[in-house]
């Protein structure tokens, strides 16, 4: 028996192990690695834990539990997606990831459309341009239309922009589907560059233009990629467009704390469970390679020797701006930089950490987080160009969530137990 100072001052084992919802034996191996050490009662040396230990360790575990991000949801019913400008799949994979069924998508590019039936025969690929294809019969049969519409500036010609003003931009394309399907929520993304194009308006346009057709916008946002599982620096715009009827607000998926590096995209660990495997890749031409082999890892053309910077930059060496990217080797322990369709452009250098090449086609598609199974289809040129266009998968997977949390209390709302 403790006595009554101790009883007063301290917990059992047993006590604690409930307190802190761990098994006794855990509270032991804790002990023994010094990761909590117990105290030992007098008479029986049987283990005693200090209370105000105890109650700042359970405070400690309570909040790390309210830090801790977790974006995940279960759809509570079959949610459809129809994908517009689909590529080669970044959002469609991720989207299928976070529990969504893809019904339809619709690609003009050929390689692209190719990679998708090769992948996943059973989806239904519309390869062609979007304005020969009409959506009618899906009219009120979709949850979401989403779609990677390119920038285009609108005329504005003095006026409110409306839809009809629009005709000849993809975004046009984009809009007439949503209005030709009415979905429950429709998703748009784009460069972040699409916030200050043409001072704004293009995307004042887009937005009016969506409201016109029945849809109110959620506050615009830019997510960062390497705050949802993405090993890069990339930044996309999303537009959210929610049915006037639908009284609910849209929420952004929470952004994670941890962010991953290149190593974690091209090794084994937390987001792959084996290293990159081997693929092809293009080279430099060797005199590009004799000037980045004297670059060192995270370092770019200022830290060349001055002589070779001149001739490397040629004019540019003389104008302002950092140029940051010209000459560029990432590091393993950063998130690589926003990948291009091409992975050896000057303005835009994306050099490995070790070796003195271009990422191949396999490390380009880890860093936007594609799985190892999916394969990419044509001439490797076009390979690079269908990954550098992507989604990230892990990023359209948390967008996913986010969706399928507002149609889950949409149709709780709607059906109520």
């Amino acid at each position: 028996m403790l006595c009554n100072m101790v009883i007063e001052e301290y917990l059992t084992i047993s006590e604690t192990a409930k307190l802190l919802n761990k098994s006794t034996e855990t509270l032991r191996r804790w002990d023994i690695k010094g990761k909590f050490i117990a105290d030992r009662e007098p008479i029986s040396n049987y283990r005693i834990y200090k209370k105000a230990d105890v109650e700042k360790l359970y405070h400690n575990f309570l909040k790390d539990k309210e830090e801790e991000v977790s974006n995940f949801v279960e759809p509570i019913k079959d949610y459809t997606v129809i994908e517009l400008f689909a590529g080669a799949g970044g959002l469609a994979i991720g989207m299928e990831k976070a529990g969504l069924k893809c019904v339809a998508l619709n690609e003009i590019d050929k390689h692209a459309c190719e990679t998708l039936r090769n992948n996943r025969p059973k989806w239904n690929v519309l390869e062609g341009d979007i304005k020969n294809f009409s959506f009618s019969e899906y009219d009120g049969k979709i949850d979401i239309v989403t779609g990677g519409f390119p920038c285009q500036a609108f005329s504005y010609a003095g006026k409110r922009l409306g839809f009809e003003d629009a005709r000849g931009t993809l975004f046009y394309e984009f809009a007439r589907v949503v209005k030709e399907v009415k979905p429950l929520i429709c998703i748009g993304e784009n460069v972040k560059g699409l916030l200050n194009h043409d001072n704004g308006k293009t995307l004042e346009g887009m937005i009016s233009i969506l409201d016109e057709i029945g849809y109110k916008i959620a506050p615009v946002e830019v997510l960062k990629a390497i705050n949802y599982k993405v090993p890069q620096k990339r930044e996309r715009l999303i537009l959210v467009g929610i049915r006037k009827d639908v009284n609910i607000e849209y929420e952004y998926p929470k952004p994670y704390k941890k962010i991953y590096n290149l190593s974690d995209a091209l090794k084994k660990g937390e987001l792959y469970k084996n290293n990159v495997p081997v693929s092809p890749g293009v080279k430099y031409p060797e005199s590009k390679r004799k000037v980045l082999e004297l670059v060192p890892p995270k370092g770019y053309w200022r830290d060349l020797p001055i002589d070779i910077q001149k001739e490397f930059m040629g004019a540019s060496f003389y104008l302002g701006g950092g140029k940051t990217g010209m000459a560029r080797r990432i590091g393993w322990d950063e998130p690589c930089l926003t990948l291009t369709c091409s992975p050896a452009q000057k303005q835009t250098e994306r050099c490995h950490p070790e070796e003195t090449r271009p990422f191949t086609v396999r490390e380009y598609a880890r860093i936007q987080t594609f799985p190892d199974e999916w394969i990419f289809s044509g001439p490797i040129a076009q390979q690079y160009k269908q990954i550098g266009n992507a989604v990230p998968v892990n990023l359209g997977r948390e967008i996913g969530y986010s969706i399928i949390s507002l149609l889950n209390k949409y149709y709780n709302l709607s059906n109520p137990k």
